[in-house]
């Protein structure tokens, strides 16, 4: 069975042996920014099972809620009992703990292979079950199931959309400074897992990912001309799409995939450029003398940002789908690049340079609410997660290091490293897998 497993094939041949969702009659938690705002805390239990799948379950998703900002892991060393997933908690135990919710779950082989993995989400306030259900699945998929598992608690428990059965493609660089081998690679959104989709013999950059698909689209430089690349990582099938010279960014997918937008260079001037996938036309969306260049479609597709010195340096602009008149959206200080939309449409993330360096931040789609989340000595190329609440992007720090892909919510309040086995920069996130 292939680790890339839709969710309802990781369900086939379960259902007989699903439990049944039971939720609690509770609120959610409220997600936005300001107020005093606590994350929710929640007690993950060891998984029972066999000892080794037992450990991984309850490794992964302890780690997925302490990168998720809205979900604080309980310390075990606290923990009032041992509990499984047989019996309900004692629930006055843990709430002398400051326990919310409690997760138990349970991963062991049956005779025939196959692994069966379970879990129940405990609400402490109420003494009900929240949620609760098993697979049955290849052994081979268990981190999978446990950032599937992840993600149903996650959205349980904060009425979002998980983040957590997602990839980043990103660009891997090793080697000395001024000769840097760069490869596209791919990895889970915690860092593990990571597998290289070119080899270095051709420079990779820019990828992008489809928000439909698995399908990314990528600039190689191994001729005289730039190409643009698309590649379905199930498949690890690519094709060219064609040559670009004067191509500076790869092209951005619409909302259904079915097209990329693209800016291309000639002399002086950058220019927005549309193409459709099936027929591979091309129509021109910018005519004027500046540099018109990062596109990013709204999440409905009917207007694109993008960043032009059409005012004398580089701002955010925002323009219909189809061309004709862009309104300036940036009236900060700094020069503005970078911009996309995000897929809840609510805001549009960006790079700021100013005087403090390179800023990562957000505004809401008509300019306003400008807010800065992180700045640093050279930070660039936010990436959106799924559900419109992560970042991530890469920094450099300069001196004779690299850069490295970090993750930040969309209100700043925490910041991560995303492991990677060398220096990386450009990562795309993946829509979600299921």
């Amino acid at each position: 069975m292939s680790v890339l497993l839709s969710r309802r094939n990781l369900l086939a041949g379960a259902a007989a042996a699903t439990i049944t969702p039971v939720f609690a009659q509770n609120d959610v938690i409220t997600v936005r920014p300001g107020g005093a705002f606590k994350p929710v805390r929640i007690a993950v239990a060891s998984f029972g099972g066999d000892p080794d799948a037992a450990r991984l379950f309850t490794g992964v998703i302890t780690n997925n809620f302490k990168r998720s900002v809205f979900l604080q892991p309980v310390d075990p060393a606290s923990f009032p009992e041992q509990v499984g997933p047989d019996q309900p908690p004692h629930m006055d135990a843990w709430k002398a703990v400051n326990a919310q919710y409690v997760l138990v779950g349970r991963a062991q082989r049956g005779g025939d292979g196959r692994q069966r993995a379970e879990f129940r989400l405990w609400d402490v306030a109420s003494g009900q079950q929240a949620a609760g259900q098993q697979y049955a699945t290849d052994p081979n998929v268990s981190r999978r199931v446990a950032h599937i598992m992840s993600d149903q608690v996650f959205s349980r428990i904060t009425g979002e959309k998980g983040f957590f059965d997602t990839r980043i493609v990103f660009v891997d660089e090793t080697g000395p400074a001024e000769h840097r081998r760069k490869r596209l690679a791919v990895m889970d959104q915690d860092g593990v897992g990571v597998s290289y989709l070119t080899q270095g013999s051709d420079l990779a950059v820019t990828p992008r990912f489809s928000p439909s698909s698995q399908d990314v689209a990528y600039m190689a430089f191994g001729g005289d001309e730039p190409r643009v690349m698309l590649m379905n990582l199930d498949t690890r099938q690519r094709e060219s799409v064609g040559n670009f010279p004067g191509m500076t960014f790869a092209p951005r997918f619409s909302p259904d995939g079915q097209k990329i937008i693209m800016s291309l260079s000639t002399g002086t001037t950058s220019t927005l450029y549309v193409m459709d996938l099936r027929s591979r036309s091309t129509t021109r969306l910018t005519d004027s003398n500046a540099i018109d260049t990062s596109p990013s479609y709204s999440p409905d597709g009917s207007q694109i940002v993008f960043e032009s010195d059409r005012g004398g340096a580089q701002q955010i602009y925002v323009m219909p789908a189809s061309g004709g008149g862009a309104r300036r959206l940036s009236f900060g200080d700094g020069r503005y690049s970078t911009p996309v939309w995000s897929p809840k449409g609510d805001y549009i993330a960006f790079t700021r340079q100013s005087k403090n360096g390179f800023g990562i931040g957000v505004m809401k789609p008509d300019g306003s609410g400008e807010r800065i989340l992180t700045e640093g000595f050279h930070n660039e190329g936010p990436t959106w997660a799924p559900n419109g609440l992560f970042l991530m992007f890469f920094r450099d720090p300069g001196g004779g290091g690299g850069s490295k892909i970090h993750m930040t919510d969309v209100y700043g309040r925490q910041e991560f490293v995303v492991p990677t086995p060398s220096y990386a920069s450009d990562p795309a996130w993946s829509p979600l897998l299921n």
